[in-house]
């Protein structure tokens, strides 16, 4: 299975607007891995940029001059998507702004979905966590992923974040306790904590049979709910 997950910048919010892509970032997945593959590009709108949209990725008019236009690209561009399953955050959006763009241009291309199906990752966040903050960043809050980087927005940094996201998010363990869903109690018990290097040696205390057992079942549990299954399972039997 061959995924390509998509973001954009745009000059605005509207396409029936005139308002334009000025930046497309791409990275693939093949069967739920990372390929190191991506597509990546600025490009001219050879129009003015709203303000707010520039305080949001920071993409000046200055920056895009020498930059190309969409149809210099979108050969390539498409080619790169073709036959894959589009994952988008707010998918809409980003694929209203790509359709006028083939609309604008002179080949024969007219909608997306002509080359490739679309999953919009924020309606999956939305039935997984209803009445929740799903944006992004709140996202990779509950999910522990780091977007540290992330001062602005940039569609190949947070295709990047969507590509982990999305990975952890559909991994088939989103029954195990989630970050933002601990309580104080066990986010103090869960927190690593420092320990002095001049230390005295530590005694080893091996688990009891019924603590062994009650570890097996909960990996089986984990085992028959996980798509990828327990990992920790699988190398136990592989050693045996």
């Amino acid at each position: 299975m061959r995924q390509v997950v998509l973001d954009t910048e745009t000059t605005g919010l509207d396409p029936s607007q005139g308002h334009r892509v000025i930046e497309i970032g791409c990275v693939e997945i093949i069967n739920r891995k990372l390929t190191n593959r991506h597509f990546h590009c600025y490009l001219n709108p050879d129009r003015d940029i709203d303000a707010g949209a520039i305080e949001v990725h920071g993409i000046t008019p200055a920056f895009l001059a020498d930059k190309p236009r969409f149809y210099q690209i979108e050969s390539e561009f498409l080619a790169f998507v073709d036959g894959a399953e589009l994952v988008i955050h707010n998918a809409p959006f980003d694929i209203g702004f790509l359709n006028a763009e083939l609309a604008r241009s002179d080949s024969t291309n007219t909608s997306m979905d002509s080359f490739c199906t679309v999953l919009d990752s924020l309606v999956l966040a939305r039935q997984r966590h209803p009445g929740q903050r799903n944006n992004l960043d709140a996202l990779c809050k509950r999910y522990g992923i780091d977007n540290t980087q992330r001062e602005l927005h940039g569609a190949l940094l947070d295709a990047e974040i969507l590509a982990d996201l999305y990975l952890v998010m559909t991994s088939g363990q989103r029954n195990l306790l989630l970050k933002d869903e601990e309580s104080p109690e066990q986010r103090s018990e869960s927190r690593a904590t420092r320990t002095a290097k001049k230390r005295p040696k530590l005694d080893v205390i091996k688990a009891s049979e019924e603590e062994l057992a009650a570890h097996f079942d909960r990996l089986t549990e984990i085992d028959s709910s996980s798509g990828d299954g327990a990992l920790w399972l699988t190398l136990d039997r592989t050693s045996r």
